[in-house]
């Protein structure tokens, strides 16, 4: 069975973060998920997610802290998800694959439809939320 190691960025501007809509053309098509994509190999998670967001977002971010890595089992794949937490330093967003983005504050995230893999991810993020306050 395949294992894909992923890096993903949950990006956040005053007091908002940033979810990325798959498009309909994409494998789970129009789930929510954090912007970001397969490590090289060779590649660290940090030179991926750099790599991996100007390619579909055009954008630059500065990573401020690494979240616990998950792994989710889906029926023909599994993924491992290595999530950070970034602040954005492009003011301009340009999707190139993704079908839409929302801002949401912390509190609003579960109102979307994510993708499996990416609730423990917004789990773990809220809990480092909570911790903030």
């Amino acid at each position: 069975m395949k294992h894909l190691h992923v890096t993903c960025a949950i990006i956040e501007r005053d007091g908002l973060v940033l979810a990325a809509q798959r498009s309909d053309k994409m494998s789970m098509p129009l789930k929510w998920e954090f912007p970001g994509g397969k490590i090289d190999p060779g590649e660290s998670p940090e030179e991926c997610l750099r790599r991996e967001l100007i390619e579909e977002l055009s954008i630059q971010v500065g990573i401020e802290k690494s979240l616990p890595v998950s792994t989710h089992q889906y029926p023909m794949f599994a993924i491992t998800l290595h999530p950070f937490i970034c602040s954005l330093k492009t003011k301009e967003i340009i999707l190139h694959e993704h079908a839409d983005l929302a801002w949401l504050p912390p509190g609003e995230l579960y109102s979307l439809d994510w993708a499996e893999a990416d609730l423990p991810i917004v789990d773990s993020y809220l809990l480092v939320c909570r911790g903030r306050l």
